[in-house]
């Protein structure tokens, strides 16, 4: 439970994973012997330094009880010990003061007073406030003296060298860390850029490049995306030429029948006519996304064109306002997008009396919608509309047009193609059926 809490606060990107994979044990490490080296090692030698002056302050204080009063103590010390350089002057009883004077990060400040405290007899406080300088309260036979002496005698003079070097170089040895790693993760990112792109319709120059591993997955990459090439390709000139074969017989088959009573010839010519727009479909699905190449279009006049071509064919369409604050245009195959809204006109004016078609752009995503009146598709039977072949008789009424289950079919890989999807609905507005063909810009 501590880890699936945890993973949410965990960076998203392999950058920062690696960085933390990084960084994280270097940090530990840096406090562990830091941590320990001034436990150790700074607190060893502080405790040397200190027994050192306790050393000289016992000979003070043999001195002080020397003297024949408090008034004598300061110029005797000084005839005596003058080389210990140490300053001794008596105190009152309200000069004592009550306990400790030392800043929150003296950490040797702390050290020396529990070390007076265990080998000092008549210790009463430390004074470490004034830079530079040690001032030792201390009860003597008569009364409380000061003992004031050099800082630099009781600890180490540089005690912040070793935190410095250890961040200092620390944070060196990082900065050109992160400069291998960035060009560690480049090919990755490269990678997963052409794929990107790839999934989206578009063929973007890739050579693998980087470690070997990364190598690997990029040869494989590579393989990948020309064999799914050639496959689309290969089937784009077997179904084009089997629509191309089969277009003479039916030619033949139009002349023929033209030659006839036009009661006999009728039936023939509408069955003959149905062969060629199912001809035409299996070519449209075969194409896919696969016409043009991706380029910045104005979603907003493309379905103005769309309409316009609609209306013109004799389809019952209309276009709404444009709704959202997007600006700008967004990369699109014109073809293969026509195609796409075109179907969903047909499928909405074929299976209803009307089609209304929406555009909405924001700054994120693009989002066409055609609606209709028809008897629409349940919400159990959608997923199955749009798979190629599939005819939902009880929902939608062929013998209204007679297709081949691939309108919607076409949609849907055309807009997989371009990185988005097909999704369907129920229409607020005309009951029928909502198409939303939605693209992330």
């Amino acid at each position: 439970m501590f880890f699936v809490w945890l993973k949410r606060y965990m960076p998203r990107g392999i950058y920062g994973r690696a960085a933390l994979i990084l960084l994280l044990p270097v940090v530990i490490l840096q406090l562990v012997v830091t941590v320990i080296f001034a436990q150790r090692n700074y607190e060893g030698v502080t405790h040397q330094m200190t027994d050192t002056v306790l050393r000289e302050v016992a000979l003070v204080l043999d001195v002080v009880d020397k003297a024949p009063s408090a008034d004598e103590i300061t110029p005797l010390v000084r005839q005596n010990l003058a080389p210990l350089q140490m300053q001794v002057t008596p105190l009152t009883a309200e000069e004592v003061p009550v306990g400790n004077s030392l800043t929150w990060y003296d950490y040797s400040g702390r050290v020396m007073i529990k070390r007076f405290q265990d080998r000092l007899s008549g210790f009463q406080a430390l004074d470490l406030i004034e830079p530079g300088r040690v001032g030792l309260v201390t009860l003597t036979e008569l009364g409380p003296v000061r003992i004031s002496f050099d800082r630099r005698r009781i600890s180490a003079t540089n005690p912040h060298q070793l935190f410095v070097y250890t961040f200092v170089f620390g944070f060196l040895m990082t900065l050109i860390s992160f400069v291998y790693l960035r060009n560690q993760l480049r090919p990755i990112k490269r990678l997963a850029r052409a794929a990107e792109a790839f999934g989206r319709g578009r063929h973007v120059p890739y050579s693998p490049a980087g470690a070997v591993e990364v190598r690997a997955a990029g040869n494989a990459f590579v393989d990948m995306r020309a064999r799914i090439e050639r496959q689309i390709e290969q089937r784009t000139l077997m179904l084009s030429g089997v629509s191309h074969d089969l277009r003479t017989p039916l030619t033949r088959m139009r002349l023929s029948l033209a030659m006839l009573e036009d009661d006999e010839a009728g039936p023939l010519l509408q069955d003959v006519d149905d062969m060629q727009r199912m001809l035409d479909e299996f070519l449209d699905f075969a194409k896919g996304a696969a016409e043009g190449e991706p380029e910045k279009l104005d979603p907003r006049a493309l379905m103005e064109t769309a309409v316009a071509e609609a209306q013109r064919a004799g389809r019952n369409v209309t276009l709404l306002p444009f709704e959202g604050d997007g600006r700008g245009t967004v990369r699109l195959r014109k073809i293969a997008f026509l195609r796409a809204v075109d179907n969903l006109i047909s499928n909405a004016v074929r299976y209803g009396t009307r089609a209304e078609v929406s555009v909405l752009l924001t700054d994120k995503t693009l989002r066409i919608r055609v609606e209709d009146d028809g008897p629409g598709i349940p919400a159990d039977r959608r997923t199955e509309a749009a798979r190629p072949f599939s005819r939902l008789d009880p929902a939608r009424n062929q013998n209204k047009g007679g297709g081949v289950g691939l309108g919607l079919a076409i949609a849907t890989d055309i807009a997989r193609a371009h990185g988005g999807v097909l999704r369907l609905g129920a229409s607020d507005t005309l009951g029928g059926l909502r198409a939303d063909i939605v693209i992330a810009r």
